[in-house]
């Protein structure tokens, strides 16, 4: 029996998730000021509801953007702190990815254009097909201007899958199709379980978020303090 917890914090929806005894128990946090307070109670009021322990898991999967980076870090950080703390593999998730199969999961296309609006003018997007063998990488995700983007796609017949506070232009919006879905750790979690399957997961410290406008990642010392954090709080 496979056990595994997700997080997917990259936008202003903070969500958990929880594989157990082969059901999937999901939490909700509306509003950007709840990521770092609000996602360690709800991993706990998955593992109450579930009646198990953290270190019944296997393995900890977190959508590691790209997206907010206050968001990812914070998702980079916890996953980190609760993995050392119950020795458990991690399993990070393209959160653009997991918009797609959101899309998949609601339509019948193969080809999806996913993006996230990056403020500042700027988008974070990328490409996927669905195929007998599951997803492929068509574009790595990028960070451009919204123009830029469309005018990139490579894919014919996509269906553009959107986040929230994104205005396509008229052009665009008679050339592709398209949808809103927000990355969610409810399809974290489900392609985290193939990766799972698959022997993909990563140690604790390995573990790292996908911030592309600097590349920036945790220090040292704001990974011990998240852990420190967590510790007290799971």
């Amino acid at each position: 029996m496979t056990r595994i917890l997700a997080i997917e914090t990259s936008t202003e929806l903070a969500t958990a998730a929880l594989l157990t005894d082969e059901r999937i128990l999901i939490r909700e946090l509306n509003g950007v000021q709840t990521h770092s307070q609000g996602i360690l109670p709800a991993i706990q009021s998955l593992l109450m509801e579930a009646g198990i322990r953290l270190r019944d898991c296997d393995a900890i999967a977190f959508g590691c953007g790209p997206g907010a980076f206050t968001g990812i870090r914070t998702a980079c950080g916890i996953v980190q702190g609760l993995a050392y703390g119950a020795d458990l593999a991690v399993l990070p998730v393209v959160s653009l990815l997991a918009m797609a199969q959101a899309a998949r999961e609601q339509s019948q296309a193969e080809q999806f254009v996913c993006i996230l609006d990056a403020r500042m003018n700027e988008v974070y997007w990328a490409q996927y097909r669905f195929d007998d063998a599951g997803w492929v990488e068509v574009s790595a995700p990028a960070l451009n201007s919204l123009d830029q983007a469309l005018a990139g796609i490579t894919l014919e017949s996509a269906q553009l899958v959107l986040g929230n506070g994104l205005n396509l232009p008229e052009s665009a919006g008679t050339k592709f199709a398209s949808m809103n879905c927000m990355p969610h750790a409810k399809q974290i979690l489900s392609l985290a379980t193939l990766d799972f399957a698959a022997g993909r997961s990563v140690p604790a410290d390995q573990a790292q978020p996908l911030y592309l406008r600097n590349k920036i990642a945790l220090t040292t010392a704001e990974r011990e303090q998240v852990k420190a954090q967590t510790a007290e709080r799971v």
